[in-house]
C-alpha cells in the first residue's frame, strides 16, 4: 500500500492511493474512506496487474498543515476495514481502532 501526493499550482494536492495485489487480500472491491469528504466511499479501480488505485484532490492552502484520517473497505464476500500498511501515522478513532493518516502541507 502506498500514498503519494502531487501538489499543483492551483493550491490543490492530488493524493493517490495504491494497494498492491498481495495487500488487496483477494478483495473484489476496495473503497477509500476519508474524512475530507465526510467519510463517503470513493471506489478504487482495479488495475490489470491486480493492484487497486484511487485518487482524491483536496485544497492545500486552507491551513499551514493538516493530517487527514482515512481507511479502506475490502469486499471479499464480507466487508472489512483495513488501514494502509505504509501510512505516515495512525491515530485512534472512537470505535477503539485506528485510522491511517496522511498530511498535507501548505506550499
Amino acid at each position: 500500500m502506498s500514498v503519494t501526493k502531487k501538489y499543483g499550482k492551483d493550491s490543490k494536492v492530488t493524493v493517490t492511493f495504491t494497494i498492491k495485489k498481495n495487500a488487496a487480500q483477494g478483495a473484489t472491491k476496495i473503497d477509500l474512506l476519508c474524512e475530507h469528504n465526510g467519510w463517503q466511499a470513493v471506489a478504487m479501480k482495479k488495475q490489470k496487474n491486480g493492484t487497486f488505485k484511487g485518487a482524491i484532490t483536496i485544497p492545500a492552502d486552507e491551513q499551514p498543515s493538516y493530517q487527514y484520517r482515512f481507511k479502506y473497505t475490502f469486499e471479499d464476500n464480507s466487508i472489512k476495514y483495513d488501514n494502509d500498511w505504509d501510512a505516515e501515522a495512525y491515530v485512534s478513532n472512537p470505535f477503539g481502532e485506528e485510522n491511517s493518516v496522511f498530511s498535507v502541507v501548505q506550499q
